[in-house]
């Protein structure tokens, strides 16, 4: 086997785009502001939690969400609670959430909001 075989090829990103062409999507980041990381005060979109949106032509919505450490308390509630504020959005068929640790969480993927907020900025 080809020792490369495993590696993304070139130019490929390290987060999978968000369908954000989808009407559902807006609603959806929407949906995702309410969740906040109980130790951070920022809701964990702005905060650069939620890495894809993939949303597919019959409305199931598959998200990739990390944390901001892989010891974070709440790091088996978190996927519930985004997937219960998805789920209730009319036109949704279905929500799947999973947890990724790749690529690392960083400061840099938050909004100039969040940095605001936490005095980043």
């Amino acid at each position: 086997m080809n020792a490369n075989a495993e590696m993304p090829m070139e130019g490929t990103p390290l987060i999978a785009p968000s369908t954000t062409d989808h009407p559902l999507y807006e609603t959806i980041v929407e949906a995702c502001r309410t969740v906040h990381d109980p130790e951070v005060p920022v809701n964990i979109y702005d905060l650069g939690l939620i890495y894809t949106i993939d949303i597919n032509d019959e409305s199931h919505v598959e998200v990739k969400m990390s944390l901001t450490a892989p010891g974070c308390p709440v790091a088996g509630e978190m996927p519930g609670w985004v997937a219960d504020a998805i789920t209730p959005i009319a036109g949704v068929k279905t929500v799947n959430v999973e947890l990724v640790w790749e690529p690392q969480w960083g400061m840099d993927m938050m909004s100039d909001e969040a940095r605001l907020e936490l005095g980043f900025m």
